[in-house]
Order: C-alpha cells, then structure tokens, then sequence
C-alpha cells in the first residue's frame, strides 16, 4: 500500500513539473551549440590575431576586428542561427517524443526572461564596439548570458542557473585578463555547453 502512494505522489509530482516548468530543452542542442562556438571561436581567432603581440588586445587587433568587422558579425550571426535552429528542431522533437507542447505559457515566460538579460547586454556590447572597447565585448557577453540562464531557470531545468553561475564567473574573470578574452569565451559558450549538454543529455534525454 505505501508502494503505491510513493507511486501516486511521484507521478503527481511529475505532472505538476511538466505544467510549471519548460522540461523539453534538448542535452543534444547544447553539445552542437558548444561545437558550433567553438568552430566560430577558431575562425574569429585566425581573423583577429595576426600575430602574436595581438594577443595582448593591442591597437593592431583593435583595427584587425574592425577592418574585418562584416566578417566577424557574420560568423557570430551564423553560430547564433545554428544554435537557434538546432534547439528549436531538438526541443520540438523532445516535447513530442515526452508528449507535451513545445510552446505554452511557460514557453513564453522562459523566453521573455531569458530575453531581458541578453536585450540588454546586446545594447551594452554594441556600445563597447562604438567605442572601440574591443576587449570587453568577449567578457560582456559571458556575463550577460550567464544572467539570462540564471533569470530563466526558474522556468526550466534547475540544473541551467549553475551553467549561468558559471558563465558570469567566467565573465568576470575574463575581465581582468583581457587579452585572453576569446580563448575564455570559448571555454564558456564552447567547451562548457558541451559538457553542461553531456550532463543534461544522460540526466534527461536518454
């Protein structure tokens, strides 16, 4: 008898996890995301440092970025366009297998705080490559992502405001060692995400 109101308790506890929290986000999606910054991380880097005194974020790699700005906007946009592409497919196709909706108010509210953080740091890091900050922008968006994750986490899988706790520390450290910005930066959109997507695809996916 006790078995059976542990049963009841569990699934009722399931269900009210899948009406309050968005539990469709692919392990998967968040490996190629890692892949895919870290292949526009090594193209960027082949772009920007022409040598090695570059590295120390000098005036030569301040005009390497700028001069080759259309092209490293463009591969920042295409990592952004496979990521999104990749999650949306992956988590349809989750939500389905799992039997619940892909998009509902939950959908939204996730979306809607995840977007506030990344608006804004959007904002910030278009004003730092007004400014010729180069240095910053790497940092910058580390932080601002890792705030977003935290924001929407209490949305989705707990597990995503460690990954944003994470990446703001990240930030934050990148911040003091500037000329190591990009290298950071792939450790944090690439080489975590994998890992954040290994752990995520064994925990939940499988």
């Amino acid at each position: 008898m006790a078995k059976d109101y542990l049963k009841d308790i569990t699934e009722i506890r399931s269900m009210m996890e899948k009406s309050s929290k968005f539990i469709s986000l692919s392990g998967l999606s968040g490996i190629l995301a890692g892949v895919y910054a870290l292949i526009g991380a090594v193209l960027a880097y082949n772009i920007a440092y022409t040598t090695i005194d570059d590295v120390i974020y000098g005036e030569q790699l301040v005009r390497n970025a700028i001069d080759n700005a259309q092209v490293l906007i463009l591969i920042a946009v295409s990592v952004l366009a496979l990521t999104i592409v990749t999650g949306l497919l992956l988590t349809i196709a989750k939500a389905k297998k799992h039997g619940v909706k892909s998009w509902d108010e939950t959908t939204a509210k996730l979306i809607l705080n995840l977007s506030y953080p990344l608006i804004t740091g959007a904002i910030v890091v278009f004003v730092l490559y007004s400014n010729g900050i180069i240095g910053l922008i790497a940092p910058m968006t580390l932080i601002f992502y890792g705030l977003a994750l935290i924001n929407a986490s209490h949305f989705t899988y707990r597990d995503i405001k460690y990954l944003g706790i994470t990446e703001v520390l990240l930030g934050l450290v990148a911040c003091f060692i500037v000329g190591k910005g990009l290298i950071i930066w792939a450790i944090g959109f690439g080489v975590l995400h994998i890992v954040y997507g290994s752990f995520m695809y064994f925990k939940y996916d499988r």
